[in-house]
């Protein structure tokens, strides 16, 4: 029952019959509910997504522009003493991303130090020159982060990705908690669940600790390019739970320097903007000229202090995988002590003596796209034909500075129901890390992705990965 050489976090390597002792119970209890009644469980989950609008967008498919992230019913489960390492490592890494940030966007002592090449800051296109001697309201850069995750054994964790640009999935780490709560009530009466529902509050709490000046009640938006983007429904959702309102580029004036939201009643000053676009489209006075998405002049009003803009502009730098590759030596050189949380060992291909070895050994490793995403421009070695493989030979041999590579991992598995019954597939997860300037907190959950397709690696939703309810546990007498 398990995949060959992984290992199973709630069946070990001794498959249903032999599971690890702290999830003896939630294994019987998948032995014990027939595979019919797990079926109409999970059925009824995906048809309440539907009709809620939970959906994404897949560009380029014209015949399912709109789809729901396939959910699976059986959870993912961390231990608590598993959880308590992990958030350990967590805050160590987002605290080095934001010393990162604002040392690049300030002194740039760690390029002086010689600690990173400097033309992997100064040719990088992540890099903002625009953003360059801004500090942000409180000095924090990074407030909402997501890590990605894989787990290859008991007590190994590695990081994959940092995402601190503008990381989605977190509704579905929300939407699959209350899918389970409804559906799966019995097994919040067997374990003790961190509940996630707090996080709505964790990010607005976030968003006012960074509020330019003393107002007591700073005045926070959600800034989304609109209906079409594939994450609008994450957008929506969240300025809901917040009680806050979703905004458009039309909705925003700047006027000496100062944002306005313009109302039915007149404008409002807003104070502190979470945005879901990218850097390019965020002001067309200052990035791309051509942007409809943007608000003109919000950057001279952030220049000017007026306004806090979650992520911070020029972020994209410390999730680009380049970078990704320096973040052992990053943590050390911000924090005095090693990564709690280890890298994947990756291939920096801009290396000659890097790119010889990605070169002899495609069919083995995963090659992906220095500032890539959503499972796109990436090659997985052991999956691919042997025309991909040398479609992207002929890449690496032209732009090698564009790419990395890593070492194809034995990803764990969790139980998932398929057509067949229960099987394993592997999994990774988005933990999500909030800064404010009251300090760091980790969500007691986040996003599990599932890899639906046996022997997959590729957990993305626009590569037909879906998603599992993550619980933490508040013990570990499960």
């Amino acid at each position: 029952m398990a995949a060959a050489g992984a290992f199973d976090e709630i069946w070990g390597h001794g498959g249903p019959e032999r599971p690890r002792a702290e999830f003896a119970a939630l294994s019987q209890w998948l032995v014990d509910t027939e595979a019919a009644e797990l079926q109409r469980r999970q059925q009824s989950a995906e048809a309440a997504f539907r009709q809620l609008g939970i959906t994404f967008a897949v560009y380029g498919d014209s015949d399912a522009a709109e789809r729901i992230i396939p959910f699976d019913i059986v959870p993912r489960v961390f231990l608590a003493g598993e959880w308590q390492r992990l958030s350990e490592g967590l805050v160590q890494r987002v605290e080095a991303i934001n010393a990162f940030l604002e040392d690049i966007y300030g002194e740039r002592r760690i390029l002086k130090e010689g600690i990173i090449p400097p033309e992997l800051i100064y040719l990088n296109d992540q890099f903002r020159a625009e953003v360059d001697g801004i500090r942000p309201p409180h000095g924090v850069w990074a407030h909402i982060c997501g890590i990605d995750l894989v787990r290859t054994g008991p007590d190994q964790f590695y990081v994959l990705e940092d995402n601190a640009r503008t990381p989605s999935g977190v509704s579905y780490m929300l939407e699959n908690r209350e899918a389970m709560i409804r559906l799966c009530p019995e097994l919040f009466r067997d374990f003790r669940v961190a509940p996630v529902d707090s996080y709505p509050d964790m990010l607005l709490r976030t968003m006012q600790s960074v509020a330019p000046g003393n107002n007591p009640r700073p005045v926070c938006v959600v800034l989304t390019p609109g209906h079409f983007n594939s994450a609008y429904y994450e957008h929506s959702f969240l300025a809901d739970s917040m009680g806050v309102e979703l905004v458009e580029a039309a909705d925003l004036v700047v006027d000496d320097d100062v944002v306005w939201m313009q109302t039915i009643a007149g404008r409002v000053k807003v104070d502190v903007i979470y945005r879901r676009i990218d850097d390019d489209f965020l002001d067309p006075l200052v990035f791309r000229p051509d942007s409809m998405l943007g608000v003109p002049g919000i950057m001279a009003a952030y220049r000017a202090g007026n306004v806090a803009i979650l992520n911070a502009p020029g972020n994209g730098i410390a999730d680009d995988k380049a970078i990704y590759s320096y973040m052992p030596e990053i943590v050390r050189f911000y924090s005095g002590g090693e990564a709690k949380l280890p890298n994947v060992e990756t291939y920096r291909c801009r290396e000659p003596q890097a790119l010889k070895y990605v070169l002899d050994n495609l069919a083995d490793l995963v090659v992906k796209l220095v500032d890539g995403s959503g499972g796109y421009g990436m090659l997985v070695g052991p999956t691919a034909t042997k025309q991909q493989i040398e479609e992207f030979r002929a890449a690496l041999i032209a732009e090698p500075h564009r790419y990395i590579a890593q070492p194809t991992l034995a990803l764990s598995t969790v139980p998932t129901l398929v057509e067949q019954g229960l099987a394993p597939r592997h999994v990774d997860f988005r933990p999500f890390v909030l800064t404010g300037s009251d300090g760091v907190r980790v969500a007691p959950g986040g996003l599990t992705r599932v890899a639906l397709r046996e022997g997959s690696l590729v957990v993305n939703s626009s590569q037909g990965g879906g998603t599992k309810d993550s619980f933490v546990l508040l013990d570990d007498g499960a």
